[in-house]
């Protein structure tokens, strides 16, 4: 992998995260019945960054859950290796609630479809929305996001990363080259 790019540092990612809490905050006129699910795995330390954000401004804490797609993915007969299987746990009812899905990157769609589909086998939620932290684009399917970090045009042979502390202990996003 060669780096082509750095596209977000530690203090370009936290002012995104910024306005996106404030976007989730103004949109749905408070946060009465919003619940964030980290789509594994970076979409978890984003969604819980979210939260934190949330309840500076708001004074109340915001139930985050964690969402494994794994077994809705539609390439899971694609893949050479079995699947790593990681843990869903949400611990509060979706039904009637707004579901704001946290995912790293949005590129095709499909792990968003993947992850409303497991989202809708746990309830009902009254609506769901997607909120990335970089949308490079090359969309597959309907699906956009509501809450965007930062748009990032990329050809369709590039690649995005995000790396979190919480997980590669650094905080950036890079463009790189296979």
């Amino acid at each position: 992998m060669v780096q082509k790019a750095l596209i977000m540092d530690e203090a370009a990612m936290n002012r995104a995260l910024t306005r996106i809490a404030h976007e989730i905050i103004e949109r749905n006129k408070g946060i009465e019945d919003v619940v964030l699910v980290g789509i594994q795995t970076r979409g978890v330390p984003l969604a819980q960054r979210l939260a934190k954000k949330i309840q500076q401004y708001e004074g109340q804490e915001i139930p985050v859950g964690v969402l494994d797609i794994t077994l809705y993915r539609d390439d899971l007969s694609l893949q050479p290796e079995q699947p790593v299987i990681n843990s869903t746990n949400i611990p509060f009812d979706v039904n009637g609630k707004i579901v704001v899905m946290v995912d790293d990157v949005l590129f095709t769609g499909r792990t968003a479809r993947a992850a409303m589909d497991a989202l809708i086998d746990l309830g009902r939620p009254k609506a769901i929305q997607l909120a990335v932290l970089v949308d490079r684009g090359h969309r597959e399917l309907p699906i956009r996001a509501d809450y965007v970090g930062k748009n990032v045009p990329t050809s369709i042979n590039e690649k995005v990363y995000v790396y979190v502390a919480e997980v590669d202990g650094i905080n950036k996003v890079i463009i790189a080259e296979p």
